[in-house]
Order: C-alpha cells, then sequence, then structure tokens
C-alpha cells in the first residue's frame, strides 16, 4: 500500500501529513511519498520527510504509484485525468456545495472520500476536520481583530484613567464561535453570542459568554450540531435582537453556516451603517456568501470606518497546527480503511467509512449526498 501526499495550490500554506504524522503511519504497513517540497510552507522540510521514511518525487510519479492519495484541497481536472483506475483520493471536496464537482467525479473510475463529510459523532470527533480547522478559525479571528481594532481588549485601571473593555458579538457557537469565545474571554473583553440553538447556551454561558436568545427557533438534534434554516417570522425578530446588540459592540465575529446552503445573512446593510467607526467584523462564513450585508471574500472592506474582514481561510496562515490537525484527522481515517496486513478496506458497514464516501464504483454512497442527486 502507497500513500501519496499531493502540494496544495499556492493560496494553501498547509499540508495533508507533516512528517511526524508519517511515523504515525509505520503500523498500518504503509510506504509514504509525498510531492516535492510539499510542506514547505507549513516549516517541514523535504528533509525531515526523508528521516521521518518517506520519499520525496515529482507531482507525476506521487499521482502514478500510489494507491491512496492525500489532499485537503479538491484536485484539478489536469490530476483527475492522470488517476489510476481504483485509486482511492481523500480530500475536503464540499461535496453538499458543488454539485458540478461530484457529476464530474461520478464519470471516473476512482473512490473518493471527503474529509467534510465525518459524522460528528463520539466515533468520529477524532477525524472531525470541520472541528479541527474551525478551532483555528475562531483563534485567529479574535487575534485579527484585536490587531485591527484602535483599542485595548481588556479593562485597564490606570493614573491616566479607566480603560473601558471591548464588547464583542459572537454570531453562531459552533467549533469556532466557541473558541473565538475562550480566546476574547482571556484577552478581556465582554461576549455577547447569537445562536438558533438552544442547547449550546450551557456551552457560552461556561466559557464566560453572555447567551442572546431568540424564542420560537427551529431546532434538530439529528442536524449534527448546524444551525437549520428558519421561519420568517422568526428571522424578524432576530434580526431586530442582533441589530440591537451589535450596535453597542466594538467586534463582531460571523461564524454561522449552513451546510450546503448560502450563509444566512444576520448583519444587515442598516446595521453595519449603524455601527461605531473603529468597529471590526470579522466574517468567516465569507466563503459561502457571509453573514453580513457588505462582505466580500479575501476582502477587507471601509465601511465609513467600519472594518469588515472576508476571511474563510485562515487556518493556511497557521500552516503548521493547522496540518498537524488535518494530519491527525488524516491517521486515523487512514486506520479505518487499512488492514493490519497493510491492505485497503473498504468496509460499507462502517459508518463512518459509508458517510464519508461521495462515489465508489461511479455511484454516490453517502447518504447525506443521495437526496441532492435523486433526480
Amino acid at each position: 500500500m502507497i500513500i501519496g501526499i499531493l502540494k496544495e495550490p499556492e493560496f494553501d500554506n498547509r499540508v495533508s501529513l507533516l512528517p511526524e504524522a508519517i511515523k504515525a503511519l509505520d503500523k498500518l504497513k504503509a510506504g509514504i511519498i509525498i510531492e516535492n517540497e510539499a510542506g514547505v510552507r507549513a516549516i517541514a522540510s523535504d528533509e525531515e520527510y526523508i528521516a521521518a521514511g518517506a520519499q520525496t518525487k515529482s507531482k507525476d510519479k506521487v499521482i502514478a504509484e500510489s494507491d491512496i492519495l492525500l489532499s485537503i484541497n479538491p484536485v484539478n481536472e489536469d490530476i483527475i485525468h492522470k488517476l489510476k483506475k481504483g485509486q482511492v483520493l481523500i480530500s475536503i471536496f464540499n461535496p453538499l456545495g458543488d454539485k458540478s464537482l461530484i457529476e464530474s467525479l461520478k464519470k471516473t473510475d476512482q473512490t473518493y472520500f471527503s474529509m467534510d463529510l465525518i459524522p460528528r459523532t463520539s466515533r468520529g470527533q477524532a477525524m472531525d476536520v470541520l472541528s479541527s480547522m474551525a478551532t483555528i478559525s475562531g483563534y485567529k479571528a479574535v487575534l485579527d481583530a484585536a490587531m485591527r481594532l484602535p483599542k485595548f481588549f481588556p479593562m485597564f485601571m490606570t493614573a491616566a484613567g479607566t480603560i473601558r473593555p471591548v464588547k464583542m458579538l459572537i454570531l453562531g457557537a459552533g467549533v469556532a464561535g466557541l473558541q473565538a469565545i475562550a480566546i476574547a474571554r482571556k484577552l478581556g473583553a465582554i461576549v455577547e453570542v447569537f445562536d438558533v440553538r438552544t442547547a449550546v447556551k450551557e456551552q457560552v454561558q461556561s466559557l464566560g459568554g453572555k447567551f442572546i436568545e431568540v424564542e420560537g427557533a427551529i431546532e434538530d438534534e439529528s442536524a449534527g450540531g448546524y444551525a437549520l434554516e428558519q421561519t420568517e417570522d422568526f428571522i424578524k425578530k432576530q434580526r431586530q435582537l442582533i441589530h440591537d446588540h451589535a450596535v453597542n459592540s466594538n467586534v463582531i465575529i460571523c461564524t454561522a453556516q449552513i451546510p450546503g446552503k448560502k450563509a444566512p445573512l444576520l448583519l444587515q446593510k442598516e446595521t453595519v451603517d449603524d455601527l461605531k467607526p473603529g468597529s471590526v467584523i470579522i466574517d468567516l462564513a465569507a466563503s459561502t456568501g457571509g453573514n453580513c450585508y457588505y462582505t466580500q471574500n479575501n476582502k477587507v472592506i471601509d465601511i465609513r470606518g467600519v472594518k469588515v474582514v472576508g476571511n474563510s481561510s485562515y487556518p493556511s496562515e497557521m500552516p503548521n497546527d493547522a496540518s498537524r490537525m488535518y494530519g491527525n484527522n488524516l491517521v486515523n481515517f487512514l486506520k479505518l480503511l487499512i488492514s493490519d496486513e497493510g491492505n485497503l478496506q473498504i468496509d460499507f458497514e462502517d459508518n463512518i467509512i459509508k458517510s464519508t464516501c461521495i462515489i465508489h464504483a461511479n455511484e454516490i454512497i453517502s447518504e447525506r449526498l443521495k437526496p441532492l442527486f435523486s433526480n
């Protein structure tokens, strides 16, 4: 069994596995080859990979010699045309949001696993790349806001007078939002948190945040911890409550997303227009449309002194630990796919394997995807 690691596109500094993770794969009896300089931007040299037992080769050789290929971003068509029949690709394909990609992959002769479909169960936690990357995003979002804000985060009692603490509003209390609460509180900010899921109220409060609640939210435990689309009446009440708290905040961090759909618009134009100059909005949902009216992905917009930062790629800005976390998730997943003898074993009786597999033998396997392609 040969596992190949591809170099990520120029816009992403991460790599699927660091040298330390390669050592963890020794028990799987798998050989490892990695594309030349694939780990350089994640602070991992070719020499370190070789010392860990891997080989470094050109992209074409990695593709040609591997049974399993690993990447973070979906491979492009040039790579797909070079794949061997029966080859396994593991990546983050975003299948719920990119139906055209899945349709094209169905026409190929490979098996594809998408790590963003790992079930959010107790057993799946060790493989949950979305939670891993969201942890980094929540952490970096607060630090980015602190650097852009023209104020201190904590209260200061000084001879020159008292500096009041920053007020922060966090929209969405998923993994990124909870991490943002923790970091913001450590920096001394007063934190308020909005989420339609009342189940997260206790977690928010345990981290020192104040939970803002709108009655009448639609909730479903089967949603895997994600928010659901809400009624028009609820959205109106939500919009007003968010506006009232936002205009009194110095920092707003947006994290709310719905899998496979456009991110909900939570910060309306009139709300942003009413914010105090110097305020900062960090929108982590920028790649799916953003929670803020003014958000543009990968851009910083100045709205009369209010900075709107659209950034869904904070993990790439912390590539070493992001790669470490992603790699650990991958290693745990690979243990399900490779037998003790070092052979590929795809057991669709295993819920994690079945849920994560998007295409096998030209058929859609994941039950989450089948309804989207039933016609």
